[in-house]
């Protein structure tokens, strides 16, 4: 099936960058649609308590704020659909997006497929996620004044993680699967000197204990050299072991960097393909806010508007 609608924007995801794209799209009379993915809201979705985002001084719940997000974008005229995007072609104007064997046209495309935290795959996650389990700590932290938490990994995101939570915690315990770290002797350093950070090296995090309504208890530590399981008590559990942006679809399409994040050009949204803008964390691996992402939305928003005008 060929919608044979030529669209001026299609927009592909629908966090804070994906629903700021469209509610400045839609201001401008680009009438835009908005394919929301497999997770509608975005990584914000599955955020408790959101208290860093201007406006809430109160803090808004994640998939609440998504839903003003969404709401009024669609008070100014976007169209939003709960579909993922299979595959897009960027060969010649109109662009090709196809969901499924649907194919959708387009004069400018807006990309803001967002960045999934790397995760263990454990059952426990998934429940426990914004209950005690955090894959941000910027966002995060502040919920674990005095507590003792845990972060998994050895680069330096993990590192620059458990420095962080040592504002807010009273003891941050490092586990790593390895017995060297991947990340930079600073980092490390760092983290060496810190009297609140311990390190328990050789061990990975089998299971995660916990509820909902009490949050994590403990976990499940398994040690790599002997196969010897243990309990350890925590209060929360932060990853620190990276994010995947979500580009499998783009791959050959449009330029990515080596950890597979689109390539925008320096101080805007324009991507390799004239026509094709990106935001939010699918181009952006170093702050990764809502804040941020939003901001990036904007921008695209105008920039695809610029473009439509100079055709």
């Amino acid at each position: 099936m060929t919608d044979k609608t030529i669209h001026k924007t299609i927009i592909i995801g629908s966090g804070p960058a994906g629903l700021t794209a469209a509610i400045y799209a839609a201001r401008a009379n680009l009438s835009p649609i908005v394919f929301e993915g497999n997770q509608p809201g975005g990584q914000l979705t599955i955020t408790t308590d959101v208290e860093n985002y201007p406006g809430f001084p109160d803090g808004v719940l994640g998939p609440d704020m998504m839903d003003l997000f969404r709401k009024q974008a669609q008070k100014f005229g976007a169209e939003c659909f709960y579909k993922h995007v299979s595959k897009v072609d960027f060969s010649s104007s109109p662009f090709k997006v196809y969901v499924q064997d649907e194919e959708y046209l387009a004069e400018s495309v807006i990309i803001s497929t967002g960045a999934s935290a790397r995760m263990l795959g454990l059952a426990a996650e998934k429940e426990l996620i914004g209950y005690g389990v955090s894959t941000c700590a910027t966002c995060d932290g502040y919920f674990f004044k005095e507590k003792e938490i845990v972060v998994i990994g050895g680069g330096d995101s993990a590192m620059e993680e458990a420095s962080f939570l040592t504002k807010f915690a009273s003891k941050v315990t490092l586990i790593h699967r390895r017995e060297e770290f991947r990340a930079s002797k600073i980092m490390i350093d760092r983290v060496l000197d810190n009297p609140k950070i311990e390190i328990i090296k050789n061990a990975v995090v089998t299971d995660i204990l916990g509820s909902q309504k009490d949050g994590v208890s403990s976990i499940l530590l398994k040690d790599t050299i002997d196969g010897k399981e243990r309990n350890f008590d925590c209060d929360g559990v932060f990853y620190g072991i990276g994010h995947k942006p979500n580009t499998n679809q783009f791959k050959g399409i449009i330029n990515l960097d080596d950890q597979g994040y689109i390539i925008t050009n320096p101080g805007s949204t324009l991507t390799n393909v004239a026509g094709v803008f990106a935001c939010g964390d699918v181009q952006d691996s170093h702050y990764r806010q809502a804040i941020t992402a939003a901001g990036s939305g904007c921008m695209a928003a105008i920039d695809a508007e610029k473009y439509l005008e100079d055709l």
